[in-house]
């Protein structure tokens, strides 16, 4: 049993450490504020996302509003 070779931790064990995740954390390209180049920063990113999240919004409350709507026209809402 001495002679046994130490198995290393499976590499889903190591990265759930503190320092795995620092290590994770270290080798994130983060990304920049403001574009540069080829690739957009953070501003821009965060712009697109507050347009997407506003038309889904928009889309979802109307779609409520006309099943409203029709639930009413039939008799069954209140």
């Amino acid at each position: 049993m001495a002679d046994e070779k130490k198995t290393n931790k499976p590499a889903k064990d190591r990265w759930l450490t503190i320092d795995g995740v620092r290590k994770e954390a270290k080798r994130v390209r983060w990304p920049k504020w403001k574009t540069e180049g080829n690739t957009p920063g953070i501003a821009a990113n965060t712009g697109e996302v507050l347009i997407f999240s506003g038309f889904f919004c928009a889309f979802f409350v109307l779609c409520d509003f006309i099943v409203t709507f029709l639930l009413r026209f039939i008799g069954i809402g209140a």
